[in-house]
């Protein structure tokens, strides 16, 4: 029964989650257009290390369709990935944080270099417009008060997770300062 429910939510959510990347998508005509000459291409998306605690997450699949958007492929569809991205998810809750503070997690990229190369320039450039999508319902005034105040919660979230992050680095004895190399000057 939990396998069943599982499976219905993960439908429902990843039906949504396609339905906005469509609808962002198809904002940016750019976007479209690099899309559309990967027409038929696989993506997998994978979680390697998941904690075996927590309830397994399977591998999200998506077929870039002729018209440059995104179509979910359902777990257990037998398509070969032309590009793989495997995200190191052991440990879910620095991902999280991660992603609120506006860093990538590891990931490791396999298959196709052009493809990959117009993915990770979706993922730089492509953002969604959510008060132009509010203003269409509520109305200009309300959708950027509503924006702002989002904007205000989502900077105290990464501030929060930038200090809590601090305060790990220190308990572990690092700094983190340490671990990256120095800037270096430009060439002249």
């Amino acid at each position: 029964m939990f396998e069943a429910m599982k499976t219905l939510a993960e439908r429902s959510v990843m039906e949504r989650v396609v339905l906005l990347v469509n609808h962002v998508l198809s904002a940016e005509p750019v976007a479209v257009d690099r899309l559309r000459k990967h027409a038929t291409k696989v993506l997998r998306i994978e979680f390697e290390g998941w904690p075996s605690l927590l309830p397994a997450l399977s591998p999200l699949s998506f077929c870039i369709t002729p018209a440059g958007l995104v179509e979910w492929l359902e777990a257990g569809s037998a398509a070969t990935p032309d590009l793989r991205l495997a995200i190191d998810a052991s440990n879910p809750a620095l991902v999280l944080a991660k992603l609120v503070i506006g860093e990538r997690p590891t990931v490791t990229v396999d298959g196709d270099a052009v493809f990959a190369s117009d993915v990770n320039w979706l993922i730089e450039n492509l953002r969604w417009d959510l008060q132009d999508d509010l203003a269409r319902i509520v109305g200009d005034v309300p959708a950027r008060e509503i924006s702002r105040f989002a904007g205000a919660v989502a900077k105290a979230l990464r501030e929060a997770a930038r200090a809590l992050g601090g305060l790990a680095g220190r308990a572990t004895g690092s700094t983190g300062s340490s671990e990256r190399p120095a800037a270096q000057p430009p060439p002249r």
